[in-house]
């Protein structure tokens, strides 16, 4: 082999390798994932928003969480389209409003950007699909351990936010439950429009009633509430009373520890956020063709139709566990 012949065969192999490590390491920091949500400021979602972050860090792509401080769903929406302007790679989001955010889901999937949502669906959407709790099920949690606690019997009310999908399936699993156990009644459903204040001036109000109509059960669908709710609590010191909460912040732990809370809901926003970005990510990578299809009704479709991530109750029996703190995969 000649020296001219030895050099192309070098910058051959060179090229070659060159290849082959590039195509090894699919990422790149110019990947852009957005994390949509409402009341971002909640340990909920800063919780969600670790996962997400540890799920960028691992695949070394850019990775932001934006929405409103407050829950406000115009807002949002705002946010969301800000995101689809960016052309990122890909976008979560949970739903405050499927109303709003669904033709904007819409456009953006036509746009060629996945979108998949956590924690609140719009199943009416083409979101891809959805990673989050199955709330029915951790409604029909919840409601067994009410009846149990009432012994089937006593006037219940629900802390919720119509409109929201996950609020709405919780409520009807707690519906479920109660059907069965003729001796509870739902006496309101109380829309707290995302203010964990007005949450505790109402439970200030229900507490006062007496007699046939006292209050026997107050029912948190929601993170926010529980604790607020939890304050009006300890300065009536009802008696005979429960209080059922949604989440495992540590204060609402605390709360159960002490048994000011009967019990909570655990969910897993960590385990969805960082599932979403994973599933972005292979979306972005090895792209639908199309993007926008029916793909829930698919037999044979690539994707799933809704990743659970499941839920636990969480009471004095098992609260120490929960206290001491999560365990997250280095």
């Amino acid at each position: 082999m000649t020296f001219p012949e030895k050099r192309i065969l070098l910058a051959t192999l060179a090229i070659s390798l060159s290849s082959l490590v590039t195509g090894c390491d699919r990422h790149q920091k110019s990947e852009q994932y957005f994390l949509i949500a409402t009341n971002i400021n909640l340990t909920y979602w800063q919780s969600a928003h670790e996962g997400f972050t540890r799920a960028a860090a691992q695949y070394g792509v850019t990775e932001e969480m934006r929405g409103p401080d407050t829950f406000n769903p115009s807002v949002e929406v705002d946010e969301f389209r800000a995101a689809v302007a960016k052309k990122p790679a890909g976008i979560l989001v949970s739903v405050a409003d499927s109303k709003l955010m669904t033709p904007e889901i819409d456009k953006a999937i036509a746009a060629g950007i996945p979108v998949i949502t956590i924690d609140s669906d719009a199943p009416e959407s083409q979101r891809l699909y959805f990673i989050g709790t199955n709330n029915l099920e951790a409604g029909r949690l919840g409601g067994q351990s009410v009846a149990a606690a009432l012994n089937g019997k006593g006037n219940a009310v629900f802390f919720t936010m119509p409109g929201q999908s996950n609020l709405e399936e919780r409520l009807k699993g707690y519906k479920d439950v109660f059907a069965n156990f003729p001796g509870i009644k739902i006496v309101e459903v109380f829309d707290m429009k995302g203010e964990s204040g007005t949450a505790m001036d109402k439970a200030r109000e229900y507490l006062e009633r007496t007699g046939a109509s006292k209050i026997n059960a107050f029912i948190c669908l929601e993170a926010s509430a529980g604790k607020d709710v939890a304050e009006a609590f300890k300065r009536s010191k009802p008696e005979g009373t429960i209080l059922m909460a949604m989440d495992v912040d540590q204060a609402t732990l605390a709360l159960v520890k002490e048994g000011t809370i009967q019990a909570t809901i655990s969910q897993k926003p960590y385990t969805m956020a960082l599932l979403g970005l994973k599933a972005l990510d292979d979306l972005h990578h090895y792209p639908l063709h199309p993007l926008a299809r029916d793909y829930a009704s698919d037999a044979s479709s690539p994707i799933p139709a809704f990743v659970d991530t499941g839920v636990s109750l969480v009471d004095k029996s098992n609260v120490d566990k929960f206290l001491a703190g999560p365990t997250k995969a280095p």
